[in-house]
């Protein structure tokens, strides 16, 4: 009788370890100083330094990269998808005013490949470098029989922390105040099982045809990594009152905008006030997709919303564009019945 073993069943230890080898480098240079452990401990160590805070109110949040993994597959190009797990995760805490400290990810896999693992935790280090937050642990699930061989599925979790008299909930959002939009790189993680349908079944793309359009490919545009907007927000912060966020991802503007308007009030959105990345005028051309499926689909080009009074819309513009973001006056908020937004 054959004698069985664990990497006979498809789980290779030993390609673990040289997988943790190969990442701790570039995931020591994510670690902030209030991190007290190194990588291997049962848990994650970090120190909070409460003497920076009045009241701190620890803020989490969990996502995932969606369907956009199935771009990085068919690309064989790894290192970009760890942008948007980690972007999908602070921007969300973001929202509420949170300062991100830590980030945990999950990567399971049907069957582990150091090379191609460390490359997605490349992207999440540098996810972690640009929102400021430390890539303190995680776990590698190797399953085989469960994914297929060179597939693998993405979770992430953040942590921020935030004075609890400075967490902006949308409570102060009042009529007359303004709805900025930040652009977004493109569609980042959502409305990818729609784009792939149009793309690969109606219009028969290859990943790689040149796209005049898009002056790129097909499949670099669609994994261009999610952009992390906590450079945009610290840009503000303290400078600006600041009454309502939001991160604009699966539901588009009309379904992540009204989750902070009070009721009794109604977000207005101008049409055309913005310019639209052609990815969705292609979209929408050839799949004949309907505006609303459009609007309640994808990101349309704004990838975070920041509600502040009237008299701040233009110095906030101007200084978010000062940082490198691309911002405008998308619309204003008035009193309205039981619908929370509405476009003109």
């Amino acid at each position: 009788m054959e004698e069985l073993t664990y990497k006979k069943a498809g789980v290779d230890i030993d390609e673990g370890d040289r997988f943790v080898s190969l990442i701790a480098p570039m995931v020591k240079k994510t670690f902030r100083p209030e991190v007290m452990t190194d990588i291997g401990s049962f848990g994650a160590l970090f120190k909070l330094d409460i003497k920076k805070y009045k009241e701190p109110v620890l803020v989490s949040g969990t996502d995932g990269v969606g369907t956009k993994l199935k771009i990085a597959f068919m690309m064989d190009k790894h290192d970009t998808v760890g942008i948007d797990l980690v972007a999908m995760c602070v921007n969300d805490i973001l929202t509420l005013g949170a300062e991100p400290l830590f980030f945990l990810d999950y990567f399971a896999t049907g069957r582990l490949k150091s090379e191609k693992a460390s490359d997605v935790v490349k992207g999440i280090a540098e996810g972690c470098r640009e929102s400021g937050c430390s890539l303190i642990g995680g776990e590698t699930a190797e399953m085989p029989g469960f994914y297929e061989e060179n597939e693998y599925d993405l979770a992430g979790f953040a942590v921020g922390v935030v004075d609890k008299d400075r967490i902006i909930d949308g409570s102060k959002i009042n009529e007359g105040d303004a709805v900025i939009g930040i652009a977004s790189s493109g569609l980042h993680s959502n409305g990818y099982s729609l784009a792939r349908k149009v793309f690969f079944d109606a219009a028969k793309f290859s990943i790689d045809k040149y796209i005049p359009e898009l002056n790129t490919t097909i499949g670099e545009e669609l994994l261009k990594p999610t952009r992390i907007y906590v450079k945009a927000f610290n840009a503000l912060k303290g400078k600006i009152d600041i009454h309502g966020m939001a991160h604009i991802t699966g539901g588009g503007i009309v379904g992540n905008v009204p989750r902070i308007i009070r009721d009794g009030l109604i977000a207005v959105i101008k049409e055309n006030s913005w310019p639209v990345p052609p990815v969705f005028s292609l979209i929408k051309k050839l799949g004949n997709v309907p505006d609303d499926d459009m609007k309640k689909t994808f990101n349309m080009g704004i990838g975070y919303v920041i509600v502040l009074p009237k008299k701040y819309s233009d110095p906030s513009i101007d200084t978010l564009r000062q940082y490198g973001f691309d911002a405008y006056r998308i619309g204003f908020v008035e009193k309205g019945g039981k619908e929370k937004i509405r476009y003109v």
